[in-house]
């Protein structure tokens, strides 16, 4: 069992930040038990949620900085994924395979030209088997309970994407993408325009924004905030006590989100149009690195 870290008073200090590497067919809350078991923690998260099939980069949090994921850099987000051409599954990926359908195989070019036309916009239709909800529900549960499930339309951006290598019948692609991109459904469209059906046979996250996987190594979340810092120039007590605060104590007045820190803690505050400032997070230890 790793040991906890203490801070510069010798206290032990449970909050932590890193990246772990999800194996394959475990699911991402299984594999957090796993990992709470091995640190020896009670409060833990992870941010972006991995299917079960999928492996790769899940980004990790323990103790206060479970607070921080929305105020992470978390895209956008690097795939590498395999196309099985000609397999077909409800669920897009290789844990539902209901039919196989024999296919000619492909000019590379082909290929290739067809996985790099899907760069920029992405119009799409989620899966329904996903997490996604629809009228309250979760569409994966709707999908199981056999009910119709009305998919509204996604936009997604697709920064970069290339095919690696073409073996057939399996297509394997890297994606650069924004947040919230399903995977699944950019395969199935990808497949649909070889004219054919497919599904994923292999998905694996390589990065997460600033977040790529080091061995579990500690991270500092003020390197991986996307809030910019702005100093708080009136008395570091104040936040501490968390007073309330004016934005001209601020060295940055314009309205928007900040972290600031003050001694071994950080806060993370809004200034609005006017003179209000509002504390997100306040008296967030920094612990060592």
């Amino acid at each position: 069992m790793r040991k906890k870290r203490e801070n510069e008073k010798g206290v032990l200090c449970e909050s932590r930040l890193f990246v772990a590497r999800k194996p394959i067919f475990l699911s991402s809350n299984r594999f957090l038990s796993q990992i709470k078991r091995r640190y020896g923690v009670k409060k833990a998260g992870f941010s972006g949620t991995l299917d079960p099939f999928a492996c790769g980069v899940l980004t990790i949090a323990f103790g206060q900085y479970t607070k921080l994921f929305r105020f992470l850099k978390k895209s956008p987000k690097i795939y590498r994924a395999t196309l099985w051409l000609g397999a077909e599954s409800e669920t897009l990926d290789i844990e539902s395979i209901g039919r196989i359908e024999e296919i000619a195989p492909l000019k590379e070019q082909i290929v290739a030209e067809t996985v790099n036309s899907f760069k920029g916009e992405f119009r799409y239709a989620p899966p329904k088997y996903s997490a996604k909800k629809v009228d309250g529900k979760r569409a994966y549960s709707l999908a199981r309970e056999g009910r119709a499930v009305d998919m509204q339309e996604l936009v997604s951006k697709i920064h970069d994407i290339r095919l690696l290598h073409y073996r057939h019948p399996f297509v394997t692609f890297e994606a650069n993408v924004s947040e919230g991109t399903y995977i699944r459904s950019l395969g199935e469209e990808i497949a649909k325009k070889l004219g054919t059906c497919g599904s994923l046979s292999y998905l694996e996250r390589l990065q997460e924004g600033v977040f790529r996987y080091e061995d579990e190594k500690a991270l500092n979340p003020l390197e991986c905030l996307k809030p910019p810092f702005n100093r708080y120039l009136g008395e570091p007590e104040d936040l501490i006590l968390g007073k309330k605060l004016h934005k001209k104590d601020f060295k940055k007045c314009e309205p928007g989100i900040y972290h600031t820190t003050f001694g071994k803690y950080f806060a993370i505050i809004e200034i609005d149009d006017g003179d209000g400032v509002a504390y997100l997070l306040n008296k967030v230890e920094l612990c060592s690195y």
